[in-house]
């Protein structure tokens, strides 16, 4: 039987525009689960949305909107982005779901009826960003001491969770169990600046608004976050439903992961909740670093998104994943750049990682039409590579169980870098030239060739298109366990070997670096058009087109592109954004087509794409080509090809 793992992210709130930063918990988590998976474990990765409270309902009444009409648009929209980053969730929950709505009353109830719950009046003082109460002694000069942000003084009736009467269990806990709170800056955090500064007990319900799961034997009130957003991790799991065999078979959970600033929720908060239940605690809770942009946290309630579409769009899903798992020293703070991301996808991921595969692969199509032969004459120089090549998937793994996730890919990229200079050492072009060299040049292609493969199987957990480009490419398949496929011989030499497309193309980067600038200056000018409300530059008249030339119409290039995802634009009738696959890349790309088209009816069709236009924005999102479309006087037809292509394909 298989061993379990639950893991978790927090549950993400939707009240605006999703950023680089929203990302990385969930893709870190990501690679975590996939990695759990392909070890033989049996796992469950749960993550969601967190969508009720008085920041949400005072958002959607601002812009004019039902409450949960307006959720619905950005939860769909998280959703779309966990598609575009491959993310493999095995549930995603919604605060607003039915049975979680049901089973957050049933845990208030019991834990009323038990006495752990009583009625008294709150005062404090309340961030509604952060949806965080603060004593006056936890305020950083009068404001929020997360986002500083202005605070305010409440007051109102309120039901209270014994949060006091766990103290001392709390701390023996954290104290007495160093795996359950990591890393260890955190555990000395909780414990100094909230446990043993003292504890007081905890609102856990509000009168002053009405957005929210209502206490079922006083709808006056409405359950505050911490009964409701921090219960989805075993509600999820069917906890307090007619069906619980999900909870009885993963919970406790092994592992929830999440940014530093909500680290005393589920440090403190929720295990205290665990013990009035009577429920097993989870086993760790680990509170990673901020995403820094500057000096500052990428967050959308300081307005300095970075947007994780665009990116995604313009470099690869894997260039953003890899980024955010190898770039941030885990536990600690990372701070993004556009250099720092641009020059991170040159070195590693073109230089080394796609140089490997291309002039590994080039070389067994020149000199042996693609496939190895199975003569072949190893010598003791090989040793030290084949050591690596068998060695990589025990220094992963060991780095993995610890959460060291950046020392976990570069263990594979020092297998990839050793590689490239064992290239240069045996010097296979010479080779090739020599008498009775066939052999070992057979031999040191293999090497090579067995390198990669190893190295694709390993990557699929953290960047798995690009594993299953290299794995293609070498003529084998995907596999789904490391066991028996992490070790050096597998290839058989009956595998027809590829030279594909460049897995990451080489960047230009002070070139993209100014691109990057404009398209984020044009994005900023067009949401400040946006919110002034300025009026849109009155449409001319199209001249009639001139004739052109052969050579003029030899500048356009067109390909096929299979859309991936399709949504509308936020506060848009006419555009749809896609993401479309076009061979080199996936392309972000908007056509004001809403009229006619739905999303849905729109993924996974191959279309015509423009694929050499200047990059321009569009309702605030970036577009890197268009989409053709034909037009008469009963609306737009797609341009398709008249059987399946593939992405990429040339259109001439």
């Amino acid at each position: 039987m298989k061993e379990k793992y639950y893991i978790t992210t927090p549950i993400y709130y939707p009240s605006g525009a999703w950023h680089i930063g929203t990302c990385y918990t969930t893709v870190v988590c990501d690679a975590l689960a996939r990695f759990k998976r392909m070890d033989g474990y049996d796992v469950f990765y749960l993550t969601g949305t967190d969508e009720h409270g008085q920041k949400i309902e005072k958002i959607a009444a601002a812009a004019g909107e039902d409450t949960k009409k307006f959720v619905d648009k950005r939860v769909e929209n998280l959703i779309q982005l966990w598609k575009v980053l491959n993310i493999s969730y095995d549930k995603f929950i919604r605060t607003t779901d039915e049975q979680h709505e049901k089973a957050v009353q049933k845990i208030f109830t019991k834990l009323y009826e038990q006495g752990d719950i009583y009625k008294s009046e709150y005062e404090g003082w309340y961030c509604t960003p952060c949806e965080s109460f603060w004593t006056k002694t936890q305020l950083k000069d009068g404001k929020c001491p997360d986002c500083g942000r202005e605070v305010e003084l409440t007051k109102e009736s309120s039901y209270f969770f014994r949060l006091s009467k766990y103290r001392d269990k709390l701390i023996d806990l954290i104290e007495n169990d160093p795996d359950f709170l990591q890393p260890k800056s955190r555990r000395n955090e909780m414990l100094n600046n909230f446990l043993k500064a003292g504890l007081t007990d905890l609102a856990v319900s509000r009168t002053s608004f009405k957005w929210g799961v209502p206490v079922p034997f006083d709808p006056d009130h409405v359950v505050y976050v911490w009964v409701d957003a921090l219960t989805n991790y075993i509600t999820a799991l069917g906890y307090m439903s007619d069906d619980e065999e999900l909870f009885r078979k993963y919970w406790p959970a092994d592992l929830h992961m999440m940014g530093k600033e909500i680290v005393r929720f589920h440090s403190i908060i929720w295990p205290a909740m665990l013990m009035a239940l009577g429920l097993p605690l989870p086993k760790k809770v680990y509170g990673h670093g901020w995403l820094m942009l500057g000096s500052d946290k990428i967050s959308k309630s300081k307005g300095n998104i970075v947007d994780p579409f665009i990116l995604s769009g313009r470099y690869g899903v894997d260039s953003v994943r890899y980024y955010l798992l190898r770039e941030v020293p885990f536990g600690a703070d990372g701070a993004y750049s556009n250099y720092s991301f641009l020059s991170r996808i040159n070195a590693d991921l073109c230089n080394s990682l796609g140089n490997l595969l291309s002039r590994t692969t080039a070389m067994i199509n020149q000199y042996f039409g693609g496939k190895i032969p199975a003569e072949r004459e190893a010598t003791e120089f090989d040793a030290e590579l084949e050591a690596l090549i068998n060695g990589v998937y025990g220094k992963v793994k060991k780095d993995m169980e610890e959460l060291l996730v950046p020392e976990a890919l570069n263990e594979i990229f020092t297998l990839v870098n050793r590689a490239n200079k064992y290239i240069d050492e045996t010097t296979p072009w010479l080779l090739a030239k020599e008498e009775g060299k066939k052999a070992r040049l057979a031999s040191v292609l293999y090497h090579l060739a067995e390198t990669l493969r190893v190295a694709g199987v390993m990557l699929e957990a953290f960047l798995p298109e690009t594993a299953g480009k290299i794995l293609a490419d070498l003529g084998t398949d995907v596999c789904d366990v490391f066991e028996g496929n992490v070790s050096y011989g597998k290839l058989t030499g009956e595998e027809n070997f590829v030279k594909g497309a460049p897995l990451f193309p080489r960047i230009d980067i002070n070139k993209e670096l100014a691109n990057m600038e404009k398209i984020a200056e044009e994005a900023a000018k067009a949401k400040e058009e946006k919110k002034e409300g300025k009026p849109a530059e009155p449409k001319k008249e199209e001249p009639a087109k001139a004739e052109i030339g052969i050579e003029d119409f030899a500048k356009i290039e067109l390909k096929i592109g299979k859309i991936l995802t399709a949504e509308k634009v936020e506060k848009s009738k006419k555009l749809l954004h896609f993401s479309v696959d076009t061979g080199d890349r996936v392309r972000s790309i908007v056509s004001g087509v809403a009229k006619y088209f739905t999303p849905e009816e729109m993924v996974g069709k191959e279309v015509v794409v423009v694929a050499n236009l200047k990059p321009a924005t569009l309702g605030g999102v970036l577009s890197e080509g268009m989409i053709l479309f034909a037009e008469n006087a009963d609306g737009l037809a797609t341009v398709e090809p008249g059987r399946p292509v593939g992405g990429g394909s040339t259109v001439s």
